[in-house]
């Protein structure tokens, strides 16, 4: 059975789409791409239809990675059709708790309370933090 995974952040140009670059290569590696179907959102639709921001997208060239999504906003579909839905920071997972249908099988999680220590589990959004590149690669 195939596993689910959303990535969300805010605006789903900078965090979620680097984190969900970064899963698919991680599992890719692993070779278990089979079992895992990994996706990403946005809390808000501002930036519905674009590519990620282009300092996120440098960052991941940068790295090798590929990515070429568009944001899209989350649905309460999502909520049912997705095993995780990771937030980045916890305004993001306040959003998420009150976007979640009372039916939904989605587990709630964090991203940073995996393999980050607690002084760090808060994965800031660059997009407001600074205009440069350097934000991206933290």
């Amino acid at each position: 059975m195939v596993k689910k995974i959303l990535m969300v952040c805010l605006g789903n140009i900078c965090r979620s789409p680097i984190a969900e670059a970064v899963m698919i290569e991680t599992i890719e590696k692993a070779g278990t791409s089979a079992e895992w179907k990994v996706d990403s959102a946005a809390i808000g639709d501002w930036h519905r239809g674009n590519p990620p921001d282009h300092r996120a997208l440098s960052t991941m060239t940068k790295h090798n990675i590929k990515y070429n999504n568009k944001a899209r906003q989350i649905k309460k579909q999502d909520f049912h059709d997705f095993d995780y839905i990771f937030g980045m920071d916890e305004e993001n997972m306040s959003d998420l708790r009150s976007l979640a249908p009372p039916s939904s099988k989605a587990k709630l999680l964090m991203l940073g309370d995996f393999g980050l220590d607690k002084s760090d589990r808060i994965i800031v959004d660059p997009y407001y933090v600074s205009r440069s590149l350097s934000s991206y690669t933290q």
